[in-house]
């Protein structure tokens, strides 16, 4: 399996030979789809909490004596029906929304992800990114150079560069991601994808294992 190398200029340099067990897995949205909401799930911050009466300040008397008054009977100002008392039944920040993926499907996902979107040609493979003086000027006109259009792009970089990461972070609809840490959230949320020939045998590396 063999896909086209690109230089900065957006041009042809030679050809890259992939990986089978990489980018030569048939299609399963079943599995994606788990991977994908599982990820979100475990990502997932909780950020709603509600006191109950043990929670809110106050009420430590007793509001009046218990008869004789004419009212109803209270034991503390804290109780779910007074106003400024505790919630019952509110949402609480100690829930926990985490589901569990095994190794071996995250990387089956990825592959699959990755597969598929080889065959609908959204995947650019490139030679070289390096940008040393950190120009998002610069990461603009090569961006341009490729067939992209105006649809959001991830970048896959083989470490973490920081010049490089620098110039294409202030780019509207760029990511940056090191192909080590590539989840299938990443490339489900970018219709293309640009990898750079060494992050490919990261890729490799880091997820055939």
């Amino acid at each position: 399996m063999e896909a086209k190398i690109y230089d900065n200029q957006g041009k042809e340099s030679g050809t890259l030979v992939l990986p089978e067990k990489v980018f030569g897995f048939p299609r399963n949205d079943e599995l994606v789809r788990q991977v994908y909401l599982s990820e979100k799930a475990n990502a997932r911050k909780v950020l709603a909490h509600t006191k109950d009466r043990s929670e809110v300040s106050g009420g430590g008397k007793k509001p009046w004596q218990q008869k004789g008054t004419g009212r109803a009977r209270h034991g503390s100002s804290r109780s779910p029906i007074w106003v400024g008392g505790g919630i019952s039944h509110g949402p609480r920040k100690d829930r926990n929304y985490a589901e569990k993926i095994n190794k071996k499907a995250k990387r089956k996902a990825i592959f699959t992800i990755l597969s598929q979107k080889l065959k609908d040609g959204e995947i650019f493979f490139m030679d070289d990114l390096s940008l040393p003086k950190a120009k998002t000027k610069d990461a603009k006109e090569i961006l341009r150079n490729m067939p992209l259009g105006n649809s959001s792009v991830l970048v896959v970089l083989s470490r973490k560069d920081e010049p490089t990461w620098r110039a294409l972070r202030n780019l509207k609809n760029v990511s940056v991601k090191e192909a080590r840490n590539l989840n299938a959230s990443d490339l489900l949320s970018n219709k293309f994808l640009i990898i750079l020939e060494d992050a490919s045998r990261v890729l490799e590396e880091t997820f055939s294992k």
